[in-house]
């Protein structure tokens, strides 16, 4: 996708509206559903006993 620029945050509030019935409205559905369940980081909080062991999860996780 390349870089649009705006001179207002109108123009670019308008950019971003599609027209009812537009097949790009599933796709950005699904794109914003994939995103929010998504995350990086896991909930809660972890305790370690050491920095060493702190570093050697932080190292294997994934994501």
């Amino acid at each position: 996708m390349g870089v649009r620029k705006f001179r207002t945050f109108e123009e670019a509030r308008r950019d971003l509206w599609l027209p009812d019935g537009d097949p790009a409205i599933l796709v950005r559905m699904k794109r914003l559903a994939e995103l929010a369940t998504k995350r990086s980081v896991p909930r809660g909080i972890r305790r370690f006993r050491t920095i060493e062991e702190a570093k050697a999860w932080k190292a294997g996780r994934t994501g």
